[in-house]
């Protein structure tokens, strides 16, 4: 089957240049394509994991990807999708990310023979700046820039300079990578589309040659607000920032209208079956949550951490399983000798954002210890609450986490 058709029917396109010219360069030969990745943290997002997902049926169907990181677009930061400047990293910080994110993409994509490329837009940080803008920034009209979403929807706030050069940036890692690799075609977020076109066009003015680009509908929870980490709802790839449980149980508390979307772009299940899923209802719908975060989970942290969270949550949610492979964090005796506040527990067990959060989910009767609602921001925790040595704290409806006394 067509690769273009495979993202197609599967939800991830967004839109695109050109389709049925892209369509019929994807069925006739094998096409070199990338993504572009800036270090912003030191894990990949599941909003990353969706582009892993796109960029491995690419792989599959015999294309070759190249993961870009941006050693160079990373010093910026892209204005898209955001109402502030980004933070300016240091050296140091965007290396070290860039480390975290080359262990993560060896997990999804096949590196060996050629089969895929994995490269830095280091090209960047040696370009002469008035030489750059004389030979491309003749081709980019301000007009135009100003009009593209990305920036227009910052004018307002405050655009700095800076931040104007990103898009320029960006279309200048496309034509390099179309001079070192023969890449032809360039993927993204939704939020990418200028960039992706700016890019195209580079290309097309440069080297009378035609480039594609189309972009991935964003990962969103509930009924469209995007999942992120600029959205304060981030899912991380990284196991110490997100445990396997709480990964596997975000995927299980899908909202119903997303569960057949969800399995479709984050999983390798084949089409029929999940199509099959999307008549399921009440109960059988849950198992359908169940597949997604079990899916999910194995694909990114492996099948023996799947099952030991699945069996975690089933322990909470239909009384069999195991409670040991459930979060845990170790509480010292000492530290609820005269007792520990309710709010410091929380936030020593990783369960708050913040304290004043602490306080607001108290106030809404959001927090349980051993099943027993917590009803003052005042309530202390002593060593009568540790049954059998562990505590259980309960925050919402879904997060549960057991305290261990040491």
């Amino acid at each position: 089957m067509n690769a273009f058709d495979i993202l197609m029917e599967r939800g991830f396109i967004a839109q695109s240049t050109h389709e049925d010219e892209l369509r019929a360069l994807m069925g006739k030969e094998k096409i070199t394509f990338y993504i572009g990745y800036d270090p912003t943290a030191d894990s990949l997002t599941a909003g990353h994991y969706l582009t892993l997902m796109a960029l491995a049926h690419l792989q599959k169907a015999g294309h070759r990807p190249i993961t870009l990181m941006g050693t160079g677009t990373g010093m910026i930061g892209d204005p898209s999708d955001r109402n502030d400047m980004r933070r300016v990293m240091t050296v140091e910080e965007v290396q070290k990310n860039i480390a975290a994110f080359k262990k993560q993409f060896s997990h999804f994509i096949d590196y060996t023979d050629n089969k895929a490329i994995m490269d830095e837009n280091d090209w960047l940080l040696s370009l002469e700046y008035v030489k750059f803008l004389r030979e491309y920034g003749v081709h980019f009209n301000v007009n135009r820039m100003l009009a593209a979403e990305c920036y227009k929807s910052r004018l307002g706030d405050g655009l700095t300079l800076f931040e104007f050069n990103y898009m320029i940036m960006q279309a200048y890692d496309f034509l390099h990578l179309y001079r070192k690799y023969g890449c032809t075609v360039q993927m993204g977020g939704n939020d990418q589309w200028s960039n992706i076109i700016a890019g195209a066009d580079l290309i097309r003015k440069t080297e009378g040659k035609s480039a594609y680009g189309f972009t991935l509908n964003l990962l969103t929870v509930g009924e469209g607000e995007k999942m992120g980490k600029s959205t304060g709802n981030a899912v991380w790839l990284d196991p110490n920032k997100t445990t396997p449980y709480a990964f596997y149980q975000h995927w299980r508390n899908t909202a119903d209208s997303q569960v057949i979307k969800n399995l479709k772009l984050l999983t390798f299940l084949d089409l029929d079956e999940i199509n099959q899923m999307a008549a399921w209802q009440g109960s059988e719908l849950n198992k359908a949550k169940e597949i997604l975060a079990f899916e999910v989970t194995k694909t990114v942290h492996g099948e023996a951490a799947a099952h030991e969270a699945q069996n975690a949550a089933r322990a909470l949610f239909s009384g069999g399983g195991d409670l040991a492979s459930m979060p845990t964090t170790d509480i010292a005796s000492d530290a609820i000798a005269e007792g520990l506040n309710i709010i410091s527990l929380l936030d020593t067990m990783g369960l708050l954002p913040s304290r004043s959060e602490g306080r607001r989910l108290i106030q809404q009767g959001g927090v349980k210890v051993n099943g027993a609602k917590i009803e003052s921001i005042d309530h202390m925790i002593t060593a009568a609450d540790f049954e059998d040595g562990s505590v259980m704290v309960q925050k919402g409806k879904k997060i549960f986490h057991r305290g261990i006394l040491v």
